[in-house]
């Protein structure tokens, strides 16, 4: 039996998950509206910031509401962990995970929303890209800290060898030409392979499905799975005979982008019989972009893979 507190986090969480589907409708109505030939800037502006002719002004105001109505899932995750704090519900960890999942589940809409309209620039002018992104990278930022709210209370592992774990969500999915982009965001560094230790840890996947005319060959794979990953390595300026070393001080944490190269089962000479004697699938990792010490942010990282994909395509 749920108790009082439980019940009113399902409800909660399920009027959530409603009203972000409604939004969503809004915004695709707010998108015909901007699409409409009598709502383009008749004066040549990519943005009717200054300008006080009235098409420009209707066009102005839908972009502000539509605006606002992205900002929706942002209110209801904090209304969400406030409730979770308040009501501290423990013991019904099933509960809070499928809760939780829920959420994320329905702010999906928002992430593909806000990614595709920004990166495909599909509006007749410039609709505040770097916002949309801004939107989308707090978004991330704040489904992030609940995961990481919800996991520190022991009611979700961040461990993704464990059987029920939440270690990362999807932020967004966009077309690119012939290229199909989904995202992925990890919640913490995971190792790039389970039961091996590579030193690498994950941070983002990207799957890359490409359309017809798009593959070389047909043995390419139909997904192709992309990473960021960081790699701690011996740091060439620790000062050697100190007194008390850190573990910062000796390694410098390095990022990559890179590709998932498959080594087993081995792509070339694989069968049925291979997929199932084979508990996990392990692969290598064929480093392709360096991005220093610094690590990058899902919306900047996500910027740097469309252009590595771009370039591919051109060679």
């Amino acid at each position: 039996m749920m108790d009082a507190d439980s019940v009113k986090m399902v409800n909660f969480v399920s009027g959530q998950s409603v009203q972000v589907l409604q939004d969503i409708d809004d915004i695709v109505d707010t998108l015909a509206l901007l699409r409409g030939e009598d709502l383009a800037p008749p004066c040549g502006q990519s943005l009717p910031s200054s300008c006080d002719c009235e098409p420009c002004l209707q066009v102005q105001n839908h972009i502000q509401a539509m605006e606002l109505q992205v900002q929706f899932p942002l209110r209801k995750a904090e209304e969400l962990l406030e409730r979770f704090i308040k009501n501290q519900v423990r013991g019904e960890s099933r509960l809070a995970l499928t809760s939780l999942q829920s959420f994320i589940y329905a702010c999906q809409p928002y992430f593909n929303f806000l990614e595709s309209t920004a990166r495909n620039k599909l509006l007749p002018f410039d609709i505040k890209r770097v916002q949309l992104l801004h939107f989308s990278q707090q978004l991330c930022d704040t489904l992030e800290h609940l995961v990481f709210t919800f996991a520190s209370h022991n009611l979700l592992s961040l461990d993704q060898t464990e059987p029920e774990n939440l270690s990362h969500f999807c932020v967004g999915q966009t077309q690119i030409g012939q290229l199909r982009l989904s995202t992925f965001f990890y919640c913490t560094p995971t190792p790039y392979l389970a039961e091996v230790n590579t030193g690498l840890f994950k941070r983002m996947r990207w799957n890359v499905e490409r359309g017809d005319g798009a593959r070389s060959s047909e043995r390419e794979p139909e997904t192709e799975y992309y990473f960021l990953c960081c790699q701690d390595i011996p740091n060439p300026q620790a000062e050697s005979g100190a007194d008390v070393v850190s573990y910062d001080s000796i390694v410098v944490r390095m990022w990559y982008i890179g590709q998932w190269v498959q080594v087993k089962p081995d792509p070339i000479t694989e069968d049925i019989f291979d997929w199932i004697l084979c508990d996990i699938p392990q692969g290598a990792f064929n480093k392709l972009l360096f991005l220093g010490s610094k690590e990058p942010s899902s919306r900047a990282a996500t910027d740097l893979m469309i252009q590595l994909l771009l370039f591919q395509q051109d060679e």
